[in-house]
């Protein structure tokens, strides 16, 4: 059986809560800007993650959604552009601390790095909201703890294909056999399981409903021991908040 060597974690809902409270937000403010009339309420955002990448986003809200929408220029172009700017304010956002991490998140990170395991990112949002949620989080220092961010356009296919973590393992140079992968939505599982992972699931308001059969084990968030959490689907195998401990024992049960 292998061992349990490193850690690979989605962003956006897995580390931390960035979906209604941070993009949905940050993409408002940048069709008011644009004077687009369109609002992405709490519900309607929920549907739109069916898709994930923000630019693709934009498109399938305006393919699927708008009747009487045609942008002047290129489709592509103008979601592109529409983009930048909602990603210029999820920034300011970040960088004015609105979006903290999950709970547990925080000690959990700290805990695998000082025990020596090897940790990445695999994720569909672009680098700077990474490395921006890292700095603001948790300080500069913490973007070398992770030997390879792979986020964004950097594959060619977004999740739920599995190329993103694909890609973070052969850069870092290890194996599905010996690593444990982090998500929170149905796109994101299809991805890390699709590439041979076995993941730990921790939902959020949106993927609560999800289908996540043959998760090595779903809960409600990482939790700390005054905040424990709940398991929804599996074993912690008695632990009620996730430390390096209990992912060793969810990886060799797994």
């Amino acid at each position: 059986m292998s061992k349990l060597k490193a850690l690979l974690f989605d962003v956006d809902g897995t580390l931390a809560d960035t979906e209604a409270d941070g993009h949905r937000v940050a993409f408002n403010k940048a069709f008011v800007e644009a004077g687009l009339d369109w609002d992405w309420t709490e519900a309607l955002y929920g549907e739109l993650l069916a898709v994930t990448g923000g630019k693709e986003r934009i498109k399938y809200y305006v393919n699927d959604f708008l009747d009487n929408f045609t942008p002047k220029n290129d489709l592509t172009e103008f979601a592109a552009k529409l983009h930048k700017r909602k990603t210029d304010f999820y920034l300011e956002m970040l960088q004015q601390g609105e979006i903290p991490l999950r709970a547990g998140v925080e000690r959990l990170l700290r805990e695998a790095r000082d025990a020596g395991f090897r940790m990445g990112i695999a994720t569909t949002t672009t680098p700077a909201n990474v490395t921006y949620l890292l700095t603001s989080t948790l300080g500069k220092e913490s973007i070398d703890w992770f030997e390879v961010i792979a986020a964004g356009d950097i594959v060619p296919a977004k999740k739920p294909a599995p190329d993103i973590f694909q890609y973070a393992m052969k850069e870092m140079g290890i194996t599905a056999e010996e690593t444990l992968a982090f998500e929170d939505s149905a796109n994101g599982f299809l991805s890390s399981t699709g590439a041979g992972l076995k993941t730990m699931v921790t939902v959020n308001r949106y993927t609560k409903d999800d289908n996540f059969d043959d998760a090595c084990i779903v809960l409600d968030q990482m939790g700390s021991e005054n905040n424990t959490f709940k398991v929804l689907d599996g074993d912690s195998k008695g632990h009620q908040f996730v430390n390096m401990e209990m992912l060793k024992d969810i990886f060799a049960s797994c």
